[in-house]
């Protein structure tokens, strides 16, 4: 299969495209701010006018993996316009050209499209409630994608593994302190489903082959708080675990609000998915720390910037 992933130098497009070149043709697609990639790569900002079309038309895929976004909360609070620009307008336009071109097409998502005043876990068919401009301009473009294409994919997602700069992930926030030896606060308020990168990317890719479409809730089966996750990855990298402090998350002094419970269930995936299991915890953050062992941090990063 002809893959086109979007968002080639963020965490989920570098490590989705690294893996899938393995079984599929993959065309990445990006503001080239790494040069040296394994895979083919188109240029250029997907904001400009007519470039969504010049893009499919050029690559001519048969499916299309959407990772590119405005991730960082507070930078979305910051630039609310360019926030909506790329994670709510974007993702339309795509879908639609998708529809257009007989493109299957994945659009990532978050969990953080509720607010987390649920007791227990969420379902695909729970009513969004977004509270940060991040997740609401998040949902906007699942809202988007599902009208212009219903074919499409949602995946909400929650995930964690190494990134070109090695600050993208809360994996990488916990090991760079543990690391430097400094301390860290851990918030025991913040319940998720935290998913190894090389997990979700497998996940994506099955889904895509499938043919599935609709809203999945795309993550690993347990849920823990983000304290537990510090703490989690202390003791398998044997670091000093009396350097993460439990904290609340309201002491946090964040300017994007958070929800307390992003616990999001899989039962829908998982029976869509048959017989083949949705990757758990523990497996993923073995791999994570194997590919820690073995380098791979270091070889992402060796990809020079343009």
């Amino acid at each position: 299969m002809r893959i086109l992933i979007t968002g080639t130098s963020g965490l989920l497009g570098l490590n989705l495209a690294l893996e899938a070149r393995d079984t599929h043709q993959v065309i990445g697609a990006d503001r080239c701010r790494m040069t040296g990639l394994p895979f083919d790569l188109i240029c250029g900002d997907l904001l400009e006018r007519g470039a969504v079309e010049h893009l499919l038309e050029s690559s001519r895929p048969d499916g299309l993996i959407h990772c590119a976004a405005l991730a960082d909360l507070e930078a979305c609070e910051a630039q609310p316009d360019l926030a909506s620009n790329l994670n709510a307008t974007l993702p339309g336009e795509l879908a639609a050209a998708c529809a257009r071109h007989s493109v299957k097409m994945v659009h990532i998502s978050t969990d953080a499209v509720f607010d987390g005043a649920k007791p227990g876990l969420y379902m695909e068919e729970d009513l969004p409630h977004p509270l940060s401009w991040y997740a609401k301009t998040k949902l906007l473009g699942e809202q988007a994608v599902v009208s212009s294409n219903p074919m499409a994919i949602v995946a909400r997602v929650n995930f964690y593994g190494f990134s070109h700069n090695g600050k993208r992930s809360l994996a990488e926030f916990f090991i760079n302190h543990f690391v430097a030896g400094k301390p860290i606060r851990g918030f025991t308020d913040v319940i998720f489903n935290p998913t190894f990168v090389g997990d979700l990317a497998d996940l994506l890719l099955t889904m895509l082959e499938q043919g599935l479409s609709g809203v999945y809730h795309t993550v690993s089966p347990e849920v823990m708080s983000k304290y537990d996750f510090g703490l989690a990855i202390a003791r398998r990298f044997g670091w000093d675990e009396r350097l993460l402090t439990p904290e609340s998350v309201d002491q946090g002094k964040l300017t994007a609000p958070r929800a307390h419970n992003l616990g999001l269930s899989v039962r829908k995936l998982s029976a869509a998915l048959g017989k083949k299991p949705i990757p758990t915890f523990s497996p993923g953050l073995e791999q994570f720390y194997s590919q820690y062992q073995q380098g791979y941090p270091q070889k992402i990063r060796s990809y020079p910037l343009a």
